[in-house]
């Protein structure tokens, strides 16, 4: 089997009901078991921690106790010593050390000094010890005012090089006067008071320190000396500095949260600190949930081959259901038959045959509607057509086929392509706003028919809508070209000459005023030219007005002829003409106008053996500074045309700035 078909086969049967229903219970399973080991791990680990925080206090207590009892058995020692030494001069004291070598079983070695501070004898002998001044030492001073015993601060020994302290007790005559010290020196490195933390194993990294109340630290386990890792120190050790003990949460030298607790050796002024990290303290916890997590995940597996066979089992009558249904759409039954025992099964299949009974009835009805729609919009001379909601035409009637030149075997759609090219991009647009808003397509348009002809054409298209929601679009389609044409000849007879086919006053003035407006916006210089005809009056008198007309017609056709394509050309009434020039100057006008009479004095009509001539008046303006109307350049130009008339005739009067010229 491909790949393909398989995947396709595994989509069908997760997103069926019995994938569903699995896949449902499945996820349930999941959830509760994955809520139940949260709520384990975050309940488990406060009992956890509980009960390691207890354990670590019986250790912390168990420790400090016996290093306080080692301190006071070394301390009564001390003092035995003392008192044997009590009165005893140099030389009896050294011999008393010596006798007391057993003593080394609980000191790495023994010093005596007298009131002022030397060291009167010591044992082992160290050379140049003896006679050593230790007056101005901190622990001298300390124990020469006090009667109590005292540890010194840690310091290394000059012959050993190891971290050592003294254990102190004073002398005292039978007078009661201080008579010096008797010291113990301990090795921190190598002695035996702290060999015992060493052999304490609490898991693979817990571990003990002892610190001074200074914050100095005299012990660490060799692994941790070896690994080189620092001491560090927390809010919870200062707090043990300062003589508080207890159990905290803090924060090893590597950053690893820990559990700590802390115990004073007050003999000492010494602290105990019993660490324990976290993951060690939580990895049995987590050790059980992993194994727990394995055993609920085989139960879940066992649970889902249960459910699904149970599941299988339920829904035969729900798949004879389905199947029943597929052959009703087929065709191929007509109701469905579902003997189950299960009352919503047997109501599905009693509200389906109900449905399916109504849905056939209304599908015949919907057909004859389809039918009577068809027959109207068939018969009806109007083009009209139907769009769907994404633009795509559906329908068109036999009317608006005709109309178009399409057949009706060939794409709705071709008609597009026949809308004349300057009109599909705005019919295109307004046709999506109208898909996008549902507002009604009103257009009109040219489109090329296949015969040839070029027609134009009113598209007015409505949304329908049923049950509030959107169902598609009707329009109709009507042929306006004759109107369009009939609506052209308006405007231009409504701008033009009927005799001459040149601009009428009308439209002659609408374009003075746009070429006055261009001038104002961007300086584009324009030239007005006026012009009578001279000798015109006897024209019509000896040959009527039919010879004037003719008269006219010729002067026009010269006239048109003799200017540029962009001018425009007007008969303002009688025998007044006048000529825009757009983008001119004075100069250029000027030879312009000279052109114009030299063509149009070689005009001529005949009547009766007599042949008329004419020529021309001719005022020229250009638009200038501070003109506002259009009143104000034709009467400058007027003026021009007048004082040609004055001159002579058949002359070219330029109106200047400052004064008017004219040539004959």
């Amino acid at each position: 089997m491909h790949l393909s078909a398989r995947m396709a086969l595994f989509s069908r049967a997760l997103f069926s009901l019995q994938g569903r229903l699995l896949a449902g219970l499945a996820m349930t399973w999941l959830v509760i078991v994955s809520m139940l080991l949260m709520l384990s791990w975050s309940f488990g680990k406060g009992l956890v921690d509980e009960v390691n925080l207890a354990h670590l206090r019986y250790e912390s207590s168990l420790i400090a106790d016996d290093l306080t009892a080692q301190l006071n058995r070394r301390f009564s020692t001390l003092q035995r010593l003392e008192r044997h030494l009590r009165n005893a001069d140099a030389g009896q004291a050294a011999g008393a050390l010596e006798d007391g070598h057993l003593l080394l079983e609980w000191f790495d070695g023994l010093m005596v000094t007298d009131a002022q501070g030397s060291i009167v004898a010591d044992w082992p002998v160290v050379p140049e010890r003896v006679g050593l001044d230790v007056a101005e030492t901190e622990y001298f001073r300390l124990v020469s005012r006090s009667p109590w015993p005292y540890v010194s601060e840690p310091f290394v020994g000059r012959a050993s090089g190891d971290s050592l302290v003294l254990m102190l007790v004073p002398r005292w005559t039978d007078e009661g006067r201080f008579a010096g010290v008797v010291g113990g020196m301990l090795n921190l490195s190598q002695g035996g008071l702290f060999r015992r933390l060493e052999e304490i194993r609490l898991g693979e990294n817990g571990h003990v320190t002892v610190w001074t109340a200074s914050g100095r630290q005299l012990f660490q386990p060799r692994r941790l000396r070896q690994s080189g890792v620092p001491p560090g120190q927390s809010d919870s050790l200062a707090l043990a500095l300062d003589g508080w003990q207890g159990e905290a949460f803090s924060l090893l030298p590597d950053g690893e949260p820990a559990l700590v607790a802390y115990r004073q050796i007050w003999p000492a002024n010494w602290v105990v600190k019993v660490s324990l990290p976290q993951s060690q303290v939580h990895a049995p916890l987590a050790d059980y949930l992993r194994k727990l997590w394995w055993a609920w995940l085989a139960l879940a597996l066992l649970l889902l081959v249960t459910m699904r066979w149970l599941v299988t089992r339920l829904l035969r009558p729900l798949r004879r259901l389905e199947r029943q249904i597929a052959q009703v759409g087929a065709g191929e039954r007509h109701y469905l038959e579902l003997f189950t025992n299960m009352h919503e099964l047997r109501q599905v299949a009693s509200s389906f045959n109900r449905l399916e009974r109504e849905r056939l009835a209304a599908l015949e009805h919907l057909r004859d509607r389809q039918a009577f729609l068809d027959a109207v919009l068939g018969s009806t001379p109007l083009g009209m057509f139907v769009a769907d909601l994404q633009g795509r035409l559906n329908y068109l009637n036999p009317a608006l086929l005709e109309l178009l030149g399409l057949d009706a075997l060939r794409s709705t759609n071709d008609w597009w392509g026949r809308i004349h090219p300057l009109d599909q991009e705005g019919t295109r647009d307004l046709w999506s706003h109208s898909l996008n808003t549902g507002s009604d397509f009103i257009r009109q348009l040219r489109y090329q028919h296949p015969g040839g002809d070029t027609l134009w054409l009113e598209v007015h298209a409505s949304q329908v809508r049923g049950n509030d929601q959107p169902l598609g679009f009707v329009g109709m389609v009507k042929d306006i070209t004759e109107r369009r044409q009939q609506e052209a000849l308006q405007r231009w007879e409504a701008e033009h000459d009927p005799l001459t086919g040149l601009l009428n006053r009308r439209g002659f003035e609408r374009r003075l005023e746009e070429a006055l407006a261009e001038y104002a916006k961007t300086g584009t210089p324009s030239v007005l030219i006026l012009f009578d005809l001279d000798h015109f009056k006897p024209i019509n008198d000896k040959g009527g007005h039919a010879l004037g007309d003719e008269m006219l017609r010729r002067v026009a056709q010269v006239v048109a002829w003799e200017v540029r394509r962009s001018d425009h050309v007007a008969r303002q009434g009688g025998d007044e003409f006048a000529v825009l020039l757009p983008s001119c100057t004075l100069q250029q006008a000027r030879e312009i106008a000279e052109s114009l009479r030299r063509a149009v004095s070689e005009v001529t009509v005949s009547h009766e053996g007599e042949t008329y001539h004419i020529s021309l008046s001719m005022g020229v303006t250009a638009m200038q500074e501070g003109d506002q109307a259009i009143e104000t350049v034709l009467a400058r130009a007027d003026e021009a045309c007048y004082l040609a008339k004055a001159s002579g005739r058949n002359a070219v009067c330029l109106a200047e700035p400052e004064s008017s010229r004219c040539d004959q």
